[in-house]
């Protein structure tokens, strides 16, 4: 069991929950390809500065995140997606993971959706980030129909708007309630944005109402809290001490319940369980549908857990604080 960095308030080195998944794992055969070609995407992006965060980037291996979690996808699908995934971890790390403040990342929100929403006009797309965006955006109107490229738009602009209230808790030094932090890292976790291209990866289409059903939503629900919670268990150790620290479940349970970061660790543990076991009990009503788009949907999250854990267990970019 992996440990970091002792418990300030116990004095007891911290320890991970098992985070055990019930779901198949698999890797994407095209993996080696995806990874070399997704590093060459973000140099030539402009997104990352050369040297030593470039570095960063090529040791954390990202391509075996996109094979992880996309294990079925065609080679050109796989590097879309793990493309799309690269440009949430170089956002994060310059807006997000940073000391930018909320009216900066704002400012920033109207070429990026401009983009989004096919709104650049005739003049150059100037912001590196936006010049990116766009290219994955061009990528998956090749591949999408109209309602995932709308259903993208929509997740994307949601994850931007949220980067903004995670800033002003940076700002403020506020640790948001219970409630509110749950509520909002289901947009400031981005994972909407990637569920929302499994259908386009596994080359069907969920349509509108499939993908607003009440099983399917409950299911995705579900999904996004364990990826999301186990993100914040595995890179606690790594922000512990940096600006985002605030923006972390570990950090909101214990300003708010008095427990230990040890206790609150088991208990984030226990409650990533319980949302594995409700997406278990979720299966029979989605199958029930009868609908093979909706099958492959539910088999994309199922990947989406087991392979961010698979991955983030044996990335350079959490796995050294935990060493």
């Amino acid at each position: 069991m992996a440990t970091a960095k002792a418990d300030s308030l116990s004095g007891r080195p911290l320890r991970l929950p098992s985070l055990t998944c019930p779901f198949p794992s698999a890797v994407n055969p095209h993996v080696d390809e995806v990874d070399r070609d997704t590093l060459a995407w973000l140099t030539a992006s402009g997104m990352i500065a050369d040297g030593d965060q470039l570095e960063r980037f090529r040791l954390a291996r990202y391509g075996w995140l996109g094979a992880r979690t996309y294990p079925y996808a065609s080679r050109e699908l796989c590097q879309l997606v793990t493309d799309w995934c690269v440009w949430l971890f170089a956002f994060d790390d310059a807006y997000c993971e940073s000391d930018r403040r909320a009216a900066e990342i704002a400012r920033a929100l109207p070429q990026l959706y401009s983009v989004v929403e096919d709104n650049e006009g005739d003049e150059p797309v100037e912001n590196v980030f936006a010049r990116a965006l766009l290219d994955v955006k061009t990528r998956i109107r090749k591949h999408g129909t109209a309602d995932q490229i709308d259903r993208w738009r929509v997740t994307t602009k949601d994850y931007l708007s949220a980067q903004v209230w995670e800033a002003a808790n940076r700002e403020d030094d506020v640790v948001p309630t219970i409630d509110d932090y749950i509520f909002m890292r289901r947009r400031t976790g981005a994972m909407l944005t990637v569920f929302a291209l499994i259908d386009v990866a596994a080359e069907v289409c969920l349509t509108m109402d499939e993908w607003r059903h009440p099983v399917v939503h409950e299911m995705t629900e579900h999904a996004n809290d364990v990826v999301v919670w186990d993100n914040d268990l595995i890179s606690y150790a790594k922000e512990r001490g940096e600006a985002n620290i605030r923006n972390n479940l570990v950090s909101v349970l214990v300003g708010h319940t008095g427990c230990t970061i040890q206790e609150a660790m088991d208990r984030i543990g226990a409650m990533r369980d319980e949302a594995v076991a409700a997406m278990a009990a979720l299966a029979p009503a989605t199958e029930a549908l009868g609908s093979p788009a909706v099958d492959a949907y539910v088999h994309g999250l199922q990947y989406w857990i087991s392979g961010s854990v698979d991955y983030s267990l044996t990335s350079s970019r959490y796995v050294g604080a935990w060493q």
